[in-house]
């Protein structure tokens, strides 16, 4: 049996950013991984592939210049779902390549095979030959991610009603399409595919969508949506869903009909760890095998064994996942570890983008504290009459009585990018006066924060000397 400082069970953003800073740190890792290939589902079926969809999406559609040339312009005029995949393929490659690389060259150990507890120390991987072996563990960090929530009463049958996983092996694109779920899945890919003219149709039981954005960034969301023939039936549930003739018929619960060609099922994932065999370890998962965490250390209930990743719950991202990798790596092999920056940013790959950072208009509100908004659009910068861009909103909080930036929300082109200027001056401490102060490069859309930035000055007056 082969005994290990610290055992990694998956290897998504989390899983191998957790194995790669415990073999930073001289220990001996193995990274145990049930997937054809290293990556996980960020790679796969997630994040990677996702955002190379909506990149091609955009790309051969035209619709990044459909400002100057209108809405009938095309770069490709028949664009196939193959046309999609051959771009995804070339990605994923890459992604592979480097990860495989990475591991390499720290050496970090890696196995193909699918694992289970045996007791709180010892896993059992099963190989795909089915050969079985043995490993230990001095510590234990679980980073298997998620899987899409696939109700028995939803018809899927990997062509006409699929979840998120299955939507990237379709093989053409449906003209009509209904997205049941307004959650960051569902609405990217629904954005996505109403970029390539599909027309969708968005339905969830809330009457709200994306309640963790700042409500005047959802609102400047949802009129783009809307301005572009997207149907959003919120507050209505798909009752009764039936496959006929090749197509699929959604009956609500208001008693409206709808036909459509594709049914995307996109309401929510659940936590892939129902084959791990928890109770030999001393654990239990929640009702969306989802495991609690230490929020600092993440640490489980077993002090020995970690979780990190989605496998948490909320936030979910890639990008804090492979922190919460590093942080749980660092604990588990006895490193000290530093508490990430207070504030990290959230981005969702819808077209058009949304990203955010620090606190909402909402929360400023809750907490009470005196505050002052100020607002840019894209297009009153020069960058954005340049890009023809008609849309875009960037929106920043500062406190009153200490001018601070408290929080940073944009919607349109570019977004994910822009935010981390917002991060840094946010986690800096930094006021209105860095923006109104500095210089930014001209034309560009970050220049969208010096307009925000006067126009909250403007409201809030110059600085007093008591201050």
């Amino acid at each position: 049996m082969d005994q290990f400082d610290l055992l990694v069970v998956g290897s998504g953003p989390a899983g191998r950013r957790g194995a790669i800073q415990a073999a930073k740190l001289g220990k001996k890792v193995l990274v145990i991984e049930q997937g054809k290939r290293v990556g996980g589902v960020s790679v796969h079926t997630g994040t990677i592939p996702s955002k190379t969809l909506r990149e091609t999406a955009l790309n051969l559609s035209g619709w990044r210049e459909r400002g100057f040339y209108g809405r009938a312009y095309r770069v490709k005029q028949e664009i196939s779902a193959e046309d999609l995949r051959r771009r995804l393929l070339i990605t994923l490659d890459h992604e592979v390549e480097v990860l495989e690389h990475q591991f390499a060259r720290n050496r970090v150990q890696h196995i193909r095979g699918k694992a289970s507890f045996i007791d709180p120390q010892t896993m059992q991987v099963v190989k795909d030959d089915g050969e079985v072996i043995y490993v230990t563990g001095t510590s234990i960090l679980l980073a298997v991610g998620t899987k899409p929530f696939r109700p028995d009463y939803m018809p899927f049958d990997n062509k006409t009603v699929l979840d998120s996983d299955e939507l990237l092996e379709i093989e053409t694109l449906p003209r009509s399409m209904v997205v049941i779920g307004a959650g960051v899945i569902g609405i990217e890919y629904a954005t996505i595919f109403s970029a390539l003219d599909t027309q969708v149709t968005l339905i969830d039981p809330k009457s709200t969508m994306l309640d963790f954005i700042d409500k005047e960034i959802v609102e400047d969301f949802i009129y783009q949506l809307r301005d572009r023939n997207m149907k959003l039936l919120l507050g209505q549930k798909a009752e009764k869903v039936v496959r006929q003739d090749g197509k699929v018929e959604l009956t609500l619960d208001n008693g409206r009909r709808i036909v459509t060609d594709m049914v995307l099922f996109a309401a929510g994932r659940m936590g892939a760890t129902d084959t791990l065999n928890l109770a030999a370890a001393g654990l239990e998962a929640d009702n969306r095998g989802r495991l609690s965490v230490n929020p600092e250390t993440f640490a489980t209930k077993v002090p020995h064994i970690f979780a990190a990743g989605d496998v948490v719950g909320f936030p979910s991202l890639a990008s804090t996942s492979m922190e919460q990798g590093r942080i749980a790596a660092r604990v588990a092999v006895g490193a000290i570890a530093k508490e990430p920056p207070k504030y990290f940013p959230y981005g969702i790959y819808a077209v058009p983008e949304i990203s955010t950072c620090g606190l909402s208009e909402e929360e400023v509100k809750e907490r009470h504290i005196p505050y002052e908004c100020g607002i840019a659009r894209f297009r009153e910068t020069s960058r954005g009459h340049i890009m023809g861009l008609d849309t875009g909103l960037l929106k920043m909080i500062f406190s009153l009585k200490t001018r601070r930036l408290l929080g940073v929300h944009i919607v349109g082109e570019g977004a994910t990018e822009l935010v981390h200027i917002g991060q840094a001056v946010l986690n800096l401490k930094g006021t209105v006066e860095y923006f109104v102060e500095n210089t930014f490069n001209y034309p560009t859309l970050a220049e969208a924060y010096k307009i925000a930035g006067l126009d909250a000055w403007n409201r809030m007056g110059d600085i007093k000397s008591e201050l």
